[in-house]
């Protein structure tokens, strides 16, 4: 049975050290990498509910011929469903020139 154990070989603690550090350092590389494109898709979203928000408010002056008091007007599901971007932030809205934007503190 000796004869058994000492022909099998396993890793020694060098080789699992050494594996460890490249998983952490692709790691290091990796995942910086993975939020500052989250970051960008969410900052694109916004970007994109900014402009949806936009043309319907459009929309509702063409058909009422004033502009909303509130983007929560637009609410009502014959406009547009939802105003805010990713996280929560409510848009910034502007009754008198009826301009929507992002919110100041977003990015």
């Amino acid at each position: 049975m000796s004869k058994i154990l000492k022909t099998e070989r396993g890793f020694t603690l060098i080789e699992m050290m050494i594996v460890l550090l490249i998983i952490s350092i692709l790691l290091l590389i990796a995942v910086p990498a993975m939020t500052k494109s989250n970051s960008t898709v969410k900052a694109k979203t916004c970007e994109s509910t900014v402009k949806a928000v936009q043309s319907q408010v459009a929309a509702y002056k063409m058909e009422n011929d004033e502009f909303p008091d509130s983007l929560k007007t637009l609410e009502d599901g014959k406009y547009i469903d939802r105003v805010v971007c990713p996280g929560g932030k409510a848009l910034v809205y502007d009754k008198t020139s009826g301009k929507v934007s992002e919110p100041t503190d977003y990015k």
